[in-house]
């Protein structure tokens, strides 16, 4: 396969189901320059005659980690998230190039507090913010907030509450906007502005709040945020498309 100017071949290492929906692939990517959390990579494929299919997909690991992972929604209409939601295997190869992006990041050095809100599959770059907090060991208070359509599209839902009880600073919340789980008290509402209020830390203690969702999703929570005092230039958003991220 030629691989052009910033262009790096990147071999898939190991495959993880997240959801029905939803896979994680991990990558290994010769010199890579390292990236930052909150970033992403675009990733090419090229069919045999030549047509050529690229997207971008949030970077789903920390800085730390050895491997670049990339967790990918299917969308039945796209041209790449089938391919590699379905059809990748371990030992095959993907030409990807990045990292890209530089003002939708936090690192530890930023410090906190740390409000982080998801909509779907939004909670990719937040989560190689926690994965970041977590192993460059800041205690900076964190909460997350995300919005899932159901408990089976809940991405990485056993690791963040095995995250959440090892760390006493890490909030994590749900809320489910179609169906919950039985015995389920907590969030049964889409997500709107008083849930965003309600949640936000006072202004005063100079948060970061990090959005990340469908675009009425990240405006509706801005929106609150500005509302309730926040700074602009404290309010980082990432938005993407309503059927739910890249193809």
């Amino acid at each position: 396969m030629p691989v052009t100017s910033g262009w790096r071949l990147a071999r898939v290492t190991a495959l993880r189901g997240e959801t029905p929906r939803v896979r994680t692939l991990e990558l290994a990517v010769p010199d890579w320059p390292g990236h930052r959390a909150g970033q992403h990579v675009d990733v090419r494929l090229t069919a045999e005659d030549g047509y050529q299919a690229r997207r971008a997909y949030s970077i789903a690991s920390a800085p730390e980690q050895p491997s670049l992972a990339l967790t990918v929604e299917r969308l039945d209409d796209g041209e790449v998230s089938p391919y590699l939601t379905q059809e990748v295997r371990a030992g095959d190869r993907l030409e990807v190039r990045g990292p890209v992006g530089g003002y939708f990041v936090w690192e530890a050095a930023m410090g906190g507090p740390l409000l982080l809100l998801a909509g779907g599959s939004g909670i990719v770059p937040l989560m190689a913010m926690l994965r970041h907090r977590t192993a460059s060991g800041s205690g900076v208070p964190a909460r997350l907030l995300h919005s899932c359509r159901t408990p089976e599209d809940a991405i990485y839902l056993h690791d963040l509450e095995g995250m959440a009880e090892r760390d006493g600073a890490l909030d994590v919340r749900y809320t489910f906007t179609r169906a919950q789980p039985v015995g389920w008290r907590d969030g049964r509402r889409r997500v709107d502005a008083a849930l965003v209020k309600e949640l936000a830390w006072p202004p005063s203690a100079r948060p970061w709040a990090y959005v990340c969702g469908p675009y009425g999703f990240v405006d509706l929570c801005a929106g609150a945020l500005a509302d309730r005092g926040y700074p602009h230039d404290r309010i980082r958003t990432e938005r993407f498309g309503p059927s739910g991220g890249g193809a």
